[in-house]
């Protein structure tokens, strides 16, 4: 079966986000830098970016990140979210009061009109993330 997994691209922050994920969803982080594949940088000052991250947490979610090097384009991300769902009220509420550190809320965690709890906030790193716990 194939996975589709979230790969989240940043400027020069990757690193500190993705510790910062794990910090809230706990699991296994996995780090390459671009000076350890020196073909595949241009600037050598930029050796220590993220070339590849990968989170994996316990509950088996896999979200990847990589920094963007400054020989290529960035735009901020837009235009999706990383929604997290399925999870128990207590752990929704846990993941959220843990993103929700330095974010901005767009949607207040409450309870959803379908059931459960939902809500929408924009990340200190400028992620979009909805939370969506289950309604038992």
């Amino acid at each position: 079966m194939a996975n589709l997994n979230p790969y989240l691209s940043f400027r020069d922050n990757a690193r500190q986000a993705m510790e910062f994920y794990q910090g809230v969803l706990g699991g296994d982080l996995d780090v390459n830098v671009f000076s350890e594949f020196p073909d595949m940088i241009q600037d050598p000052s930029e050796g220590d970016l993220v070339m590849h991250a990968q989170l994996t947490t316990p509950d088996g979610l896999v979200l990847m990140a990589s920094d963007t090097p400054s020989s290529m384009p960035y735009v901020a991300p837009q235009g999706f979210s990383v929604s997290l769902s399925g999870t128990s009220a207590e752990a929704t509420h846990a993941v959220w009061d843990g993103l929700s550190d330095g974010a901005t809320v767009t949607m207040p965690l409450a309870e959803a009109p379908w059931g459960g709890l939902f809500g929408m906030l924009v990340d200190r790193f400028g992620v979009n993330w909805m939370l969506n716990g289950d309604p038992t």
